[in-house]
């Protein structure tokens, strides 16, 4: 089992190549959650995840004749970007095998660093298997995304990073998927102060090193938003360290972290993948565990698919009440869709889409259901808006 001093000399190898991000206080979320919350930006690197600290330190101690042959990894995009970049600033082959549902995003970036990009199988573990199998049968170096102990060390450098930022650090909360990010900060942590509390956080669709640890037996789902931490067994090493050094295990849900990504992008300006949320969705889901304790939260990657990153932001509207569905029903007659329009012009909003509908009713084939999308100020302003058009003689209700 990997100690402190493994992960002094992994920092001493990863000087000059991977940043030291910024630990800072974020005071807005400090409020809102009732604890005095730091944020460790490592969607700041140049990969935009942590994964290269530990991908780094794996392939700073290869031996010459393992460099020559070079090396192949399984990943769903993070630890692929950390390898590949890595490998092309040593002038390594790195072959990187990826389930086939790895966001574009993650493949072009990875393709991007000179990687050979290998699209196999819909899970980690298919993935994984075929990269085994490759990494036989042309001599390659399988570097695990998470259960090598040079890779938990090179993880465990952000705990030290975030300990030397803020030395009276009450708890972290940490994303768990392999364990690798967890299991060193927790070694790190640990070590420097053995009273702090280290918490890791996991998708309820994927919670099998809470299973795993706790012995509950929580169904698997198939997809989450937080991919990143979509890790299906735990690894041998990474169980054995967190079930040693970390105190507790959450689990969150997809809304969870679909607020969390919103409220990182809207307070502090930050984009953040679903597994680079988790920690802020622990925290707003269980205020009471860290209210009063000065808490660090790792954003540990920033590689969102913009087509779900959009569509979060639109989800999170609406349940903001910043976006809303009305359904107006009138008399189907010249001018009604606009006197409609004018009324909701009237009383300040602003018209996203309309849809017109005469066939699919069960209204009279002389009236119409005009329903529109619409741009408001929040719950209130949705109010406002139907009463006008109530006062207006028209029948409107909003569509949840």
């Amino acid at each position: 089992m990997i100690e402190l001093n493994d992960i002094r000399q992994a920092a001493a190898r990863l000087q000059g190549q991977v940043l030291n991000t910024p630990c800072v206080e974020s005071k807005t979320l400090s409020q809102i959650s009732g604890a005095q919350v730091f944020l460790k930006f490592e969607n700041l690197q140049f990969t935009a995840s942590f994964k290269e600290r530990g991908a780094c330190n794996k392939l700073a101690q290869l031996s010459p004749e393992e460099r020559r042959h070079g090396v192949v990894a399984m990943s769903a995009g993070n630890h692929a970007q950390g390898v590949a970049y890595h490998a092309q600033r040593l002038g390594l082959r790195a072959v990187i095998v990826m389930p086939r549902t790895t966001p574009g995003v993650k493949v072009a970036r990875t393709r991007g660093f000179g990687a050979e990009v290998v699209l196999h199988g819909d899970t980690l573990e298919e993935a994984s298997t075929h990269a085994l199998a490759l990494a036989s049968a042309q001599g390659l170096t399988f570097v695990h995304p998470y259960d090598d102990e040079a890779i938990v060390a090179g993880q465990g450098t952000v705990g030290l990073e975030m300990l030397d930022a803020v030395p009276d650090l009450d708890s972290l909360i940490v994303a768990v998927g392999g364990g690798g990010l967890i299991s060193g900060i927790a070694t790190a942590a640990k070590a420097l102060k053995p009273d702090i509390e280290i918490v890791g956080v996991q998708t309820s669709r994927f919670p099998a090193m809470v299973n795993a640890i706790t012995g509950s037996h929580h169904p698997q789902g198939n997809s989450t938003i937080a991919e990143g931490i979509a890790v299906g067994a735990p690894g041998r090493v990474t169980r054995a360290i967190i079930a040693q050094r970390v105190d507790d295990l959450l689990l969150v849900d997809e809304g969870d972290i679909e607020q969390a990504v919103l409220m990182l992008l809207e307070i502090e300006k930050t984009v953040v993948e679903g597994a680079g949320a988790v920690g802020l969705a622990a925290l707003i889901k269980y205020p009471e565990r860290f209210r009063g304790k000065r808490v660090g939260l790792v954003l540990c990657g920033g590689n969102i698919d913009p087509l779900l990153l959009a569509a979060i932001i639109e989800r999170g509207m609406a349940r903001a009440g910043r976006l809303a569905r009305i359904r107006v029903s009138a008399r189907d007659i010249p001018g009604v869709l606009a006197s409609i329009t004018s009324v909701v012009a009237n009383a300040g909003a602003n018209i996203d889409e309309v849809h017109h509908q005469r066939a699919f009713t069960t209204l009279s084939a002389q009236s119409v259901e005009i329903e529109l999308v619409l741009q408001t100020r929040g719950r209130e302003h949705i109010a406002d808006v139907l009463a006008a058009l109530h006062a207006a003689g028209l029948s409107a209700q909003e569509q949840k």
